[in-house]
């Protein structure tokens, strides 16, 4: 859930908020075991959908039941959280716990707690296994994922109906349908935000939906494969240069524009995740889901996975820390605190128990089709140390390989040049 979600998730907080210090009872400095430090990301655009609310009530909480440990939160818009942590860790300050996008570089560092040195064996196990597999380095759990979603793809049922498209199946499908609500004088077709806020997501629902992916066979990153060269050149031909993807270029349309159009009733298709769906159903938009659409060359009943992205937190060594940190922890993934906090940013609990329990999975069916694809899902390779800085440079790059006078193998081979070097130096 940049994502991001989460992932996948707002990326920006109002000034307010950001920065700020939440304390369950005073503040102090130091690892003396009564007082923990979290840095986290901001998941709200406002003060009224801010992190500062859920954080309040919850080292509060925590507070009362630990008598004399204390919690002190900072939260940083996620445009900046990766920034300030790594900034914090280098000067030799880390937070106690983070919660942001990325942890295997700290883990190869070998500045982390794994799980088991913190969680009980049924808090470790409790994890929705393709996120556990997401967070393990080595063989070990080290960045424990928060909240989660999975994408499907979004179509908007009367902008359908006025155009008489049918909901695709395959690419052939999604272009048929493009054309038609084109025709129809629909601003964005299929909407691609290809743009550097969240181009990794979109980019990685396509790769997948045509076999092919980020990561490699063995380990290590496969840019540059056949597949995802064919993908793109598809898209180039099929919807960039035919001008399916609307007036602004993929490459600099991000995310939250795409939605925001989305949910003006511009848009007939787009790949969102469940806060999305929540919004436009809330603005009476009439919002049709289903899996992404797949490529005429996959071999007959292969079902490619879903592209799911998650959150984590992650927990770092420090003289006299471990056992505050791990009950903090135990407390932050019980039930009822989990789901507090994906309910309220329409998200999904990274726990098997919390997802059971869930009153917003059971209400709507909508929610239930989004966890099912999230069993399933392939997440970005974060387990790779190279992760944050490969993902960077995606992002600012992968555009540039659906424009119509792009050549995409040129440009996913300066991409995975540029990762390899990544590679080498993580």
């Amino acid at each position: 859930m940049r994502p991001r979600l989460f992932g996948a998730t707002a990326c920006a907080a109002a000034a307010g908020l950001l920065g700020s210090l939440l304390t369950a009872c005073g503040s102090s400095a130091g690892s003396d075991g009564t007082t923990l430090r979290l840095v986290a990301a901001e998941y709200g655009t406002g003060p009224a959908t801010g992190s500062q609310v859920y954080w309040d009530k919850l080292t509060a909480a925590f507070a009362a039941a630990h008598p004399g440990k204390k919690v002190e939160v900072t939260l940083y818009p996620w445009d900046d959280v990766d920034r300030e942590v790594t900034r914090l860790v280098e000067e030799g300050n880390a937070p106690d716990v983070a919660l942001m996008g990325a942890y295997s570089d700290f883990a190869a560092q070998g500045r982390l707690y794994s799980a088991d040195e913190l969680l009980s064996v049924r808090a470790e196990a409790n994890f929705l296994p393709p996120l556990a597999e997401a967070g393990s380095f080595d063989n070990a759990l080290y960045g424990l994922p928060f909240v989660a979603s999975s994408r499907l793809l979004f179509y908007n049922e009367e902008l359908f109906e006025k155009a008489g498209a049918e909901p695709p199946r395959t690419w052939a499908d999604l272009k048929e349908a493009a054309g038609k609500l084109k025709k129809e004088g629909v601003p964005y077709p299929y909407a691609l935000p290809l743009g550097p806020e969240e181009a990794h997501a979109e980019a990685l629902i396509w790769l997948l939906s045509n076999g092919g992916g980020y990561a490699g066979s063995y380990g290590g990153y496969s840019i540059a494969s056949e597949q995802n060269t064919r993908t793109f050149r598809w898209i180039r031909d099929n919807l960039t240069t035919p001008g399916l993807t609307g007036p602004v270029p993929p490459g600099e349309l991000n995310r939250r524009d795409a939605f925001a159009a989305f949910l003006r009733g511009q848009v007939g298709m787009l790949n969102g995740y469940p806060s999305l769906l929540h919004e436009a159903r809330a603005k009476g938009i009439k919002v049709g889901t289903l899996s992404m659409p797949v490529s005429g060359t996959l071999e007959d009943g292969q079902v490619p996975p879903a592209a799911g992205v998650a959150d984590w937190m992650m927990a770092f060594k420090r003289d006299g820390n471990r056992e505050l940190v791990g009950s903090f922890l135990e407390f932050v993934y019980e039930d009822e605190n989990l789901n507090e906090f994906a309910d309220r940013y329409h998200l999904l609990p990274s726990t098997v128990s919390a997802n059971r329990a869930s009153k917003g999975a059971a209400a709507d069916p909508a929610d239930t089709q989004f966890l099912d694809a999230l069993r399933g899902a392939e997440l970005y390779p974060v387990n790779e140390p190279s992760w944050l800085k490969v993902s960077d440079t995606i992002k600012r790059n992968i555009g540039k390989a659906v424009a119509p006078s792009a050549d995409p193998q040129a440009v996913l081979g300066e991409i995975a040049h540029d990762v390899q070097e990544m590679a080498k130096q993580s």
